[in-house]
């Protein structure tokens, strides 16, 4: 959504997306989701995509060690021209306010095209607008039967009442499929259900057919 704001803006030529990406497990951090599907998401978006590769080992990912692999990025993408990074946050000031802190130590600034929104009308502006997505990732105030659902009216009435409509204080987190700013759909079903450190992640499988082969 906060892509397609901004392409309707036409402000902004957008250069890349920029995902990161658990080094070890080969998924996107927080969300779980395998990263063959993201790679299926950004050719579905037609633009390029930058990953970026987080240390799971030993200690983890601080935050010490996450701002200084993504300084690093953001350096690079500044030697190419790039000054702005867009975000699809919509509250959490502390949160704006720490990006755009570490934003601004390699001369670049944050841009929040649906910061403020009122997430319980966002959230059905999403869905009639043909965003579909899976729910990846719950957790456990969330319940574990939300896993891999669809997110969709039903979902929203679902939802106990004292979890964001849109997640937003990371209650779950989704994998959109179909979007209408997606060049086709992706097909994708839900596997297993797995719990981790207070979370539930549904494995999201694509089911896309391999490209014949050409002799």
């Amino acid at each position: 959504m906060a892509l397609q704001e901004l392409l309707r803006a036409g402000a902004y030529e957008v250069v890349s997306l920029l995902t990161t990406v658990s080094e070890e497990y080969r998924r996107i951090s927080h969300h779980g989701v395998r990263e063959s599907l993201l790679d299926e998401q950004a050719n579905a978006i037609g633009l390029p995509l930058r990953k970026v590769y987080l240390p799971s080992g030993h200690g983890g990912c601080t935050n010490e060690v996450y701002e200084s692999i993504m300084k690093e990025v953001m350096l690079e993408f500044r030697s190419d021209g790039v000054r702005t990074v867009v975000f699809g946050d919509l509250f959490l000031q502390d949160l704006r306010d720490w990006r755009e802190a570490n934003l601004a130590t390699v001369g670049m600034r944050g841009l929040f095209p649906i910061w403020d929104r009122d997430t319980a009308q966002f959230a059905r502006d999403a869905i009639a607008l043909g965003y579909k997505a899976h729910l990846s990732c719950v957790e456990d105030r969330v319940g574990a039967d939300f896993a891999g659902r669809q997110y969709d009216s039903k979902l929203l009435r679902d939802l106990p009442v004292e979890v964001d409509p849109c997640g937003e204080n990371g209650e779950f987190h989704t994998f959109v499929y179909a979007a209408p700013i997606f060049r086709q759909p992706i097909s994708v079903r839900v596997g297993e259900i797995v719990a981790r450190d207070g979370r539930h992640y549904a494995d999201l499988i694509s089911t896309r057919k391999p490209e014949p082969s050409r002799s």
